[in-house]
């Protein structure tokens, strides 16, 4: 029998083998959402009939040039983009195999699920589990709502989170054909992926589509309602330079990503501590925000694993990237701006906050803000609530090779991904391990790999020659236990008690 040859309900594909793995790439779950289909939701991909070659990726979304973000040789753009990837161990097994389903990030922007980065071969191989990547659509394209707007156009909103609901209703229909167990699936994904993670959680048609959850440096709190969505559609409206349904179906896509760039520049300049592109709290698909249904405790209820990076900040900052508000004075507006919105909610005040960054170079005060508001103190939101409903297993990446510490990086935002997927040199120039550290990082992802597919199989996150990794809980013995990622790992309890003692216990976000 050709084991590369699988026939399942969506069609029969024949794939490649690498390195001991099966992959099955570019395999369409959805119709093309471009011309009449653009800015509408996505429409399942029929049947195929014959045999389809699924050894080469599908295009990615459009989206704009970035260097931090490689999409690897030969990526083609297209709007037709909606296609996934599955990998699998070379042999079959005599049991379903686990299945983790990754969402990428990218700032809801950029980025897709045939990046180098997300070679799934070592994950699988050493965790023995189906890996699914999905590319869903991007920055205007995915994440603008025009139905405010131009509300006679014909318009839907949400279309990523459907393209990424979509994908997993595919996954549910079809992963058994290629080894995997429907019953245990795991969505998990970081940045902008671990946002559309921690929104799934809230997000009512997606109860029974995934039964473990991953969120990896999850803005959880950065989704917003249909004013700001509005707001944003004008905008881009605006600069866009058309406003008429079949002109705007019409417009050359390289004018959509190019105004949506701008205001993807602009919001966060305008609006600091707000993004352009986000899922949108529609009252419908998404009928609350995320972050107040997961602190309430109210979220589907599957585990969770959930944690950030120590330095997450340092990147944008890097970077030179307006995403997040860094300088005194765009924290301050940041500040006025939430207090306005907030008017029943007692903020933290100045002096408050800066009791947490003590011990915290002056000039680093910003990137502690910016990181804690961003990513920390959302994370420790969904932690507390979602826990009174699921176990939780809180994490904090620390580890930063020799040469990352020394240009001021640090554990940075992302710089967990190539531990995790066990890709640690993205090439011969790459040089984060110009002044050391290959051994030690070699170790750390072997922890983690363990970690993340122990996990999936359905078991308690462990990892061999590492501590046990207790749930985190608000109370009790193991009070707030966090796992922190090193040259060792160590269990820490209540590591972020200075922090929520500074900025107090009150949810702090945009609608």
């Amino acid at each position: 029998m050709n084991t590369l040859l699988v026939t399942a309900p969506a069609g029969t594909f024949h794939g490649v083998l690498d390195r001991s793995v099966r992959s099955w790439r570019g395999i369409r779950f959805a119709l093309p959402p471009s011309g009449d289909r653009r800015w509408r939701d996505p429409l399942p991909a029929p049947d195929a009939e014959g045999e389809v070659d699924a050894t080469t990726f599908g295009p990615v979304c459009p989206q704009p040039l970035n260097p931090a973000v490689p999409l690897g040789d030969g990526a083609v753009e297209d709007e037709d983009c909606l296609s996934l990837n599955v990998w699998a161990p070379e042999t079959d097994a005599d049991a379903p195999r686990p299945v983790m389903v990754w969402l990428h990030g990218g700032a809801y922007t950029f980025g897709s699920s045939s990046q180098p980065l997300y070679d799934a071969t070592s994950m699988v191989a050493a965790g023995d589990v189906i890996v699914v990547t999905v590319n869903y659509r991007l920055g205007a394209l995915g994440f603008l709502d025009l139905s405010g707007a131009v509300p006679d156009g014909g318009f839907d909103g949400n279309l990523a989170l459907k393209d990424v609901l979509l994908a997993l209703r595919w996954v549910q229909r079809n992963i058994a054909a290629f080894g995997g167990d429907p019953d245990r699936v795991t969505v998990f994904g970081e940045s902008a992926g671990g946002g559309l993670v921690t929104t799934l959680l809230a997000v009512p048609s997606a109860r029974g589509l995934f039964h473990r959850a991953i969120a990896q440096s999850s803005p959880a709190s950065s989704v917003y309602g249909n004013a700001r969505a509005e707001k944003v559609a004008r905008s881009f409206l605006a600069k866009l330079g058309i406003d008429g349904p079949d002109a705007l179906r019409a417009a050359p896509v390289d004018a959509v990503v190019a105004a949506g760039k701008a205001v993807y520049d602009e919001v966060p300049l305008s609006d600091p501590g707000t993004l352009a592109f986000a899922p949108v709290v529609d009252g419908d698909l998404l009928p609350e925000a995320p972050i107040t249904v997961l602190r309430e405790g109210r979220g589907i209820p599957v585990p969770l694993m959930i944690g950030t990076n120590k330095d997450e900040a340092s990147l944008f900052s890097f970077m030179k990237s307006p995403l997040i508000p860094i300088t005194g004075d765009r924290i301050d507006q940041m500040f006025a701006d939430m207090a306005a919105e907030n008017t029943g909610v007692e903020l933290p005040t100045r002096e408050q906050v800066l009791t947490a960054y003590e011990h915290v170079r002056h000039r680093a005060v910003g990137l502690g803000v910016a990181r804690d508001i961003g990513f920390r103190l959302p994370t420790l939101w969904v932690a507390e609530g979602h826990s009174t409903v699921a176990p939780v297993w809180l994490y904090r990446f620390d580890h930063a090779a020799p040469f990352l510490r020394l240009i001021g990086l640090g554990a940075t935002h992302a710089t967990e991904l190539p531990y995790l997927w066990g890709n640690l040199v993205s090439g011969p120039k790459d040089p984060t391990f110009k002044l050391g550290g290959r051994r030690v990082a070699e170790l750390i992802s072997a922890r983690m790999q363990a970690r993340w597919t122990t996990f999936a199989r359905g078991e308690e996150p462990e990892a061999p020659n590492a501590p046990a990794w207790p749930t985190f809980e608000v109370d009790g013995d193991d009070a707030r236990a966090t796992l922190v990622i090193d040259r060792h790992d160590v269990i820490t309890q209540d590591l972020d008690g200075e922090l929520r003692r500074a900025w107090g216990d009150n949810v702090l976000s945009f609608s």
